[in-house]
């Protein structure tokens, strides 16, 4: 089951969803593996202490895609491309959003244990 989540970005509520599909959807689409960039940008990137935080392009890159990969899975109809769909803000923060799509991604990962909990104890395996 999926999650999905509105977030403010630039004064637009812009839909995101979490699920399973989403590892494979950005796989398909950038050739990257989320779980990795996901923990890459976790690691590099501290909302409280933006002045230490490593934020090099390729982090920038990497969390745009993200982004793109869950608004396009809440919204077929988006635009093709990430370039295409962050064309529509005029600011886009990695600080402001980061936080709140690692919380939605959280949240589809307890989803799914607590699924496979419930699996093992009706199947009893």
């Amino acid at each position: 089951m999926a999650i999905k989540k509105n977030i403010m970005i630039d004064g637009k509520e812009i839909p995101f969803k979490a699920s399973a599909a989403v590892p494979r959807l950005y796989r398909l689409k950038f050739r990257r593996d989320i779980y990795k960039d996901l923990k890459d940008l976790k690691t590099n990137v501290n909302p409280e202490d933006k002045e230490n935080s490593s934020l090099d392009i390729e982090s920038l890159e990497m969390f745009e895609n993200v982004a793109y990969i869950m608004a396009q899975h809440a919204d077929p109809t988006i635009a093709s491309s990430p370039d295409e769909w962050l064309e529509q803000f005029n600011v886009f923060s990695i600080y402001e959003i980061l936080p709140k799509l690692l919380e939605l991604w959280g949240m589809n990962i307890e989803q799914q244990v607590e699924s496979k909990k419930n699996l093992a104890q009706l199947t009893g395996k």
